[in-house]
């Protein structure tokens, strides 16, 4: 505890240095009481800028597009216990009934240099990006803080918690909360997620970028889909655009839900046929179907092919089988040696122009 107690006075002693303050109540410190006020008072260039929010609730949509570093800091008594978060930005928006142009629309929390770079479009290509678009933020990181979109708490269409476009960006210790399409990673955006939560019910991560997933809770608030509907792209050069979920656990998010969707849910499904999804050293509760992975089938015919990655590499739980594994076909249990091009971050972000070990944005020891 005194560990915890030292670092949140170093919150304080940002403050001191001009961090901007955001505080949902009256606050004496506080410069701002929305979260997009702070941000729409940042310079626009490349600065590093930290934005302390105090404890509450922030009905609100926040949208960044600013290339120069910023960090989100929430307030909390548990720095390493995401489920102890204080800090909630909400918002309740749903794209079933094309209510909006796209998807993006219903976010609550945007990072993209611009709203066509993070357009997700339709079809298994997406929206094309304008080739003059730039590469946005270069590092975002966010602590202690939860993401969610509340319209509904069943799947009722695209609710996305974030979409992360064109940038590179950390989340520690943080909590993504929706049902379907919670986590949205557009085209090349990176984004680390560490010892975070992120709950849904229908493919909840899906994106074209890459995705890695480090010692976090991923719970299954129902099953559809797949948790995961990644779409790949082809480039000029080798890519390892997808997802990577490793060293977490994917259980029922309760009890009552766990006893509803025994042998029910996915670990993903081929957004389109160069989905790339790998799931290592993962705990599985008994929601996961005995096959892994499930096909999609779109207008007769079937997206998986021979250039899709459905991998698992020591997955272990009552949620792994490999007799019903080896007899769906989809799902490839890798060796040490398939698994290693994989093993790293620094092995699978890349740049916008596809050089690896992109990684110097990652907090390697966040609150150490």
């Amino acid at each position: 505890m005194t560990k915890l107690l030292l670092l949140f006075s170093a919150f304080l002693f940002h403050v001191a240095l001009g961090t901007i303050v955001v505080s949902s109540k009256s606050h004496p410190k506080a410069d701002f009481s929305t979260v997009q006020g702070a941000i729409d008072s940042l310079p626009n260039d490349n600065s590093s800028q930290v934005i302390l929010i105090l404890t509450g609730d922030y009905t609100e949509q926040v949208n960044i597009t600013r290339p120069g570093p910023v960090t989100l800091l929430g307030q909390t008594d548990d720095l390493t216990d995401a489920s102890k978060n204080t800090v909630n930005l909400i918002w309740a928006a749903a794209d079933g009934d094309d209510n909006y142009p796209d998807d993006e629309y219903t976010s609550t929390l945007t990072v993209s240099p611009t709203l066509d770079a993070s357009l997700t479009g339709s079809g298994v290509t997406g929206f094309d990006v304008p080739d003059d678009t730039p590469f946005g933020n270069k590092d975002f990181r966010m602590y202690n803080i939860n993401l969610q979109n509340i319209y509904a708490n069943y799947s009722a269409g695209p609710a996305l918690a974030i979409s992360f476009s064109r940038s590179n960006g950390g989340f520690y210790y943080c909590g993504f909360y929706s049902y379907q399409d919670t986590v949205y990673i557009g085209k090349l955006g990176n984004a680390y997620f560490y010892e975070s939560i992120i709950a849904g019910q229908t493919d909840f991560f899906y994106g074209f970028g890459t995705a890695w997933v480090q010692s976090s809770q991923i719970l299954l608030r129902g099953c559809g889909g797949g948790i995961t509907a990644w779409k790949g792209y082809n480039t000029t050069f080798e890519n390892k655009y997808g997802i990577y979920i490793v060293d977490s656990r994917v259980t029922a998010a309760n009890a009552s839900v766990a006893t509803e969707i025994v042998g029910q849910c996915a670990l993903g499904r081929p957004w389109n046929s160069l989905d790339r999804t790998i799931f290592a050293r993962t705990y599985e509760d008994a929601s996961i179907i005995s096959t892994g992975y499930i096909n999609w089938l779109d207008d007769g015919v079937y997206r998986y092919n021979n250039h899709t990655l459905f991998a698992e590499y020591k997955a272990y739980g009552p949620g792994f089988n490999l007799t019903g594994r080896i007899e769906g076909g989809l799902d490839e249990i890798m060796t040490d040696e398939e698994y290693e091009p994989y093993s790293t971050p620094a092995k699978v972000f890349q740049t916008p122009e596809g050089e690896f070990g992109n990684t110097a944005w990652i907090d390697t020891s966040p609150w150490n």
